[in-house]
C-alpha cells in the first residue's frame, strides 16, 4: 500500500450507540479536541502520537487506547509512514451498565492510562470494529461490545468510579462559563461575555478555563458546536443548514474543522449512520 495514500472507513450503529473509524493517516493532524464518549482503538500499523492528560504518548503497533468521555487529546503520526488504526467510540450508557455487570457499582469508570498493552483486549476492540464496519448481525455486535468493555473495565479501570457530579458543571466561575458555552453555542460569544458570566477578568477566564478543561474557551466552544452538528446530521439535516445553525459561517468552515475533530467530513458521517 502506499504510505502516503490516506483513506478512512467509518460506520455509525444508532441503536447500538456504537461508531467505528479505520483510518490510514500521514500528514492529516487531529486538531485538540475531546469526544463525548468513551473510545477504544488500536493501533495496527506505524505509530501515532498524542498528548492527553498532561503528558505525551505514543501508540505503536499492537497497542490498545482507551480515552474518557471528555478526555482533550490531539493527535498526528508517529512515524515517517504514518499510522494505520481502528477507533471504537461507545456511549457512556453502556459503558455503565458494563461497569454495574463487572460488579463495580452503577457509576461510569475512569481509565487512567491512554496506551495500553493488552493483546487480549486489542483483540476484542477489533472485534468490535470488524463487525461495525462489516454490518454483521446486531446480536454478534452486541456481545462483541459487551465483551469488550469488561475486559476493559475488569483490567484497566479504576475500580472507584467518579460521582455523577464530577461530570455537571459545578456551580464555580469556571463552570457557569462552561454553561454559557453549551447554552449559547451558537451566538457570537464575545470574552467579555465570559468574563461576566464568571465575573472576573477575561485573562483570569481564559487562564483558569484552560486549566480545568484542558483547552481554551474558544476551542470548547467550536467542540460544542461540532458535537451539535453530529447531532444535526444524524437526524438527517442538510450540513449547509446545519454549519449556520450551530454558529459555523459556511459549510466550508464546518467540514474543515469537522474533519480536523474526527478525520471524516460531516458527509461522510452523515451517509454512513445506520
Amino acid at each position: 500500500m502506499n504510505a502516503g495514500a490516506e483513506w478512512t472507513r467509518f460506520r455509525r450503529v444508532a441503536d447500538l450507540g456504537v461508531e467505528v473509524l479505520g483510518a490510514h493517516f500521514v500528514e492529516h493532524v487531529y486538531h485538540r479536541h475531546s469526544h463525548d464518549s468513551y473510545s477504544f482503538g488500536v493501533t495496527e500499523d506505524g505509530a501515532q502520537a498524542f498528548r492527553c492528560r498532561g503528558g505525551a504518548h505514543l501508540s505503536t503497533a499492537g497497542l490498545a487506547m482507551a480515552f474518557n468521555p471528555d478526555d482533550p487529546h490531539d493527535g498526528h503520526t508517529g512515524s515517517p509512514s504514518g499510522f494505520t488504526y481502528r477507533m471504537v467510540h461507545i456511549d457512556p450508557g453502556q459503558v455503565r451498565a458494563a461497569q454495574a455487570e463487572a460488579g463495580y457499582g452503577s457509576g461510569l469508570p475512569l481509565f487512567t492510562d491512554p496506551v495500553i498493552s493488552d493483546p487480549g483486549l486489542v483483540t476484542w476492540i477489533r472485534r468490535v470494529a470488524d463487525r461495525v464496519l462489516s454490518g454483521t448481525d446486531s446480536l454478534s455486535t452486541q456481545e462483541s461490545i459487551d465483551a469488550m468493555l469488561l475486559t476493559a473495565i475488569r483490567r484497566h479501570a479504576r475500580r472507584r468510579a467518579p460521582s455523577a457530579a464530577a461530570f455537571r458543571s459545578p456551580d464555580t466561575p469556571i463552570g457557569r462559563v462552561r454553561d454559557l458555552l453549551h447554552d449559547r453555542y451558537a451566538d457570537d460569544l464575545r470574552a467579555e461575555d465570559l468574563a461576566e458570566a464568571a465575573g472576573r477578568s477575561r485573562f483570569q477566564v481564559y487562564r483558569d478555563f484552560q486549566a480545568r478543561y484542558g483547552m481554551s474557551p474558544s476551542t470548547y466552544l467550536r467542540q460544542v458546536r461540532l458535537r451539535a452538528a453530529r447531532r444535526l446530521l444524524a437526524a438527517g439535516e442538510p450540513a449547509a443548514r446545519v454549519a449556520v445553525a450551530v454558529g459555523f459561517a459556511d459549510q466550508a468552515h464546518l467540514t474543515r474543522w469537522f474533519r480536523r475533530a474526527y478525520g471524516i467530513t460531516p458527509a461522510v458521517y452523515q451517509r454512513s449512520s445506520v
